[in-house]
Order: structure tokens, then sequence, then C-alpha cells
């Protein structure tokens, strides 16, 4: 089991700037691809972005393409999201995700460990 912990969430005007970060431990071996999604109130879970702990290799959801960018750190037991040109369609709560699949995935069902999650707000 992987034990994901978020930080980094609160509230920012819009057009501001947040970095999230997701910490992983216990069996990080099976968690090669660390993702982030998304729940804004009455809509379902919405992919962000995913990166690979081995190779670095990023993918995004359109709707942030350009805006958010996914890293990790050297130890690879840290990923981050560094969300730039926030708007109000943001706001949600953002959860880290891991999986032991190696390749890109968007779907919630192939992430077996989620963190707590951590709210997001962007005010207009």
């Amino acid at each position: 089991q992987v034990h994901l912990v978020e930080s980094g969430g609160g509230l920012v005007q819009a057009g501001g700037s947040l970095r999230l970060s997701c910490t992983a431990s216990g069996r990080t071996f099976s968690s090669v691809t660390m993702a982030w999604f998304r729940q804004a109130p009455g809509k379902e879970r919405e992919f962000v972005g995913t990166i690979n702990r081995i190779t670095g290799s990023t993918d995004y959801a359109d709707s942030v393409k350009g805006r958010f960018i996914i890293s990790r750190d050297s130890a690879k037991t840290s990923a981050y999201l560094q969300m730039n040109s926030l708007k109000p369609d943001d706001t949600a709560i953002y959860y880290c995700a891991a999986s032991p699949r190696y390749a890109f995935t968007a779907h919630p069902a192939d992430f077996p460990s989620w963190g707590q999650g951590t709210q997001v707000t962007v005010s207009s």
C-alpha cells in the first residue's frame, strides 16, 4: 500500500498561482505513475495530469495544458502540481493518486492509492 499526503491548497485570486505537493511513503515502488485529479461540488472526479516517476514524462488534460506543470523531486517520492493563471473554474478538491501502471492513464479506477485531498479555491 502506498500512502499519499497532499499539501499546498488554499485560496487565491484569479490569475494567481499555487503549488501542490504530494509525498508518497510505504510501497513507493508500486507508484510508478502519479497523477492529480480534481472534483468540484456536484461534478465527477476529473483528470488533471500525470507523471511517470521513473521517466519524468507528463501528460495533461486539455483544460489545464499550458497553465499547470507536474514535476517530481530527485528522490522520486514526491510529485508537485504547479498551477498558474488560475481560474474560478479550477476551484475543486485536488487529489493525488498513484498507480503501478507504467503507461499513462486518466481513469480513476486505474489508481489504487489516493491522498485525502486538498481544497483549492479561486476567487474572481
